[in-house]
């Protein structure tokens, strides 16, 4: 019972902060409610023994990429961004697309599974082995494309923000 109940309690606070980060105007806020966000991930993955995932959440989101997030927004002129009124006249369309996106994620839900079918590694192996090392062999056989794939997104968003800082400071 105790376990539902921490579960329950990540994936509720998890929820309402994920809707705190997109529904903040002040865009700083939506980087420490992000932050926030992210400790939870972190301790959801601690709950599922999964202690390296939660070290590279904290390093890795909270940390490197929480301040990308903050140096994008100290580059951008927000005054002029908010005095702008953009996509009022839009609504309906959002109101459309919303809907849609709500009935994709009922259809999409109704097709999940609670309990999978097991996969090759079960928890005596990766204690045997480590989950360090478990994890390493998966990545790079397995999903080696994919992990590339996200190297290479991940270097051009920092050349893109390093191209506009210097725009910036010309």
């Amino acid at each position: 019972m105790l376990p539902q109940i921490f579960f329950a309690y990540f994936a509720v606070v998890i929820t309402v902060l994920s809707i705190l980060v997109i529904t903040r105007k002040n865009p700083v806020h939506s980087v420490i409610w992000m932050l926030v966000l992210f400790v939870h991930i972190a301790a959801l993955y601690i709950f599922l023994n999964a202690e390296f995932l939660a070290a590279i959440q904290i390093i890795v989101y909270a940390g490197a990429i929480l301040v990308l997030f903050l140096f994008v927004i100290m580059l951008l002129n927000l005054k002029k961004e908010e005095q702008e009124r953009k996509f009022h006249g839009y609504w309906p369309l959002g109101v459309l697309a919303g809907t849609f996106f709500i009935v994709f994620f009922i259809l999409i839900l109704s097709k999940i599974s609670v309990f999978p079918k097991l996969g090759p590694y079960s928890i005596q192996a990766i204690q045997s082995e480590g989950s360090i090392m478990t994890i390493g062999k998966v990545l790079y056989t397995d999903y080696i494309l994919p992990f590339e794939i996200a190297s290479i997104v991940l270097l051009v968003a920092i050349i893109g923000a390093v191209v506009l800082a210097k725009k910036r400071i010309e």
